[in-house]
């Protein structure tokens, strides 16, 4: 899932910019700032359909299990603080999905509206491209998320579908809005040999 606030709920204050974030791979030390971004997201967010947030020890399994899989995780930091974090992951487990990745972006609340979702994004993107991928994929929580959706369609993703009150939180039904970007040469050349 993908979790940006709707339009008009950054919260107060001056957000970095993004000349001033840099993104680097993410290590056991950036665990506590990426728990406390993404239990902000679900406690407040419709981003992430979770409705607990996970405990520190829950989200270095997820991160060790994503890295295990030789997959990208990055953070933003900016004067040496995270301020938010991105990673994909095998869209789906079934093999032929193999060339196809889904993004996650999670932005901490006084950094929204910076560029720091854009920079991570777009960091992403081109490690995935080089690592050979050819589709990414997002699911994205909630229709009315219009950060992460906008934030999407800025780095070239279409939309490719919404599913219908899917989840429920927040005493109400939540959409799933799904968008596509190709990656490199998409579906128009055959994968490497032996892929």
């Amino acid at each position: 899932m993908t979790g940006m606030p709707a339009a008009g709920a950054a919260s107060a204050g001056t957000a970095p910019t993004a000349t001033t974030a840099s993104v680097r791979p993410a290590g056991e030390d950036d665990v506590p700032a990426i728990q406390a971004i993404y239990g902000h997201h679900v406690i407040h967010g419709s981003g992430s359909f979770e409705l607990v947030p996970p405990e520190r020890d829950e989200m270095a399994r997820r991160r060790a299990e994503i890295v295990g899989k030789g997959m990208p995780y990055l953070v933003a930091e900016q004067d040496g603080r995270v301020v938010g974090f991105a990673y994909a992951a095998p869209y789906r487990p079934r093999a032929a999905y193999r060339y196809t990745v889904e993004d996650s972006v999670y932005v901490a609340p006084d950094a929204i509206g910076g560029g720091v979702g854009t920079v991570l994004l777009a960091a992403l993107i081109e490690t995935c491209t080089a690592m050979g991928f050819r589709q990414m994929v997002a699911v994205i929580g909630d229709s009315e998320n219009r950060g992460s959706i906008r934030l999407h369609e800025k780095a070239g993703f279409t939309d490719a579908g919404t599913l219908k009150a899917v989840g429920y939180k927040f005493d109400r039904w939540v959409d799933s809005v799904t968008m596509q970007r190709t990656l490199g040469a998409g579906g128009k050349t055959q994968p490497p040999a032996g892929g």
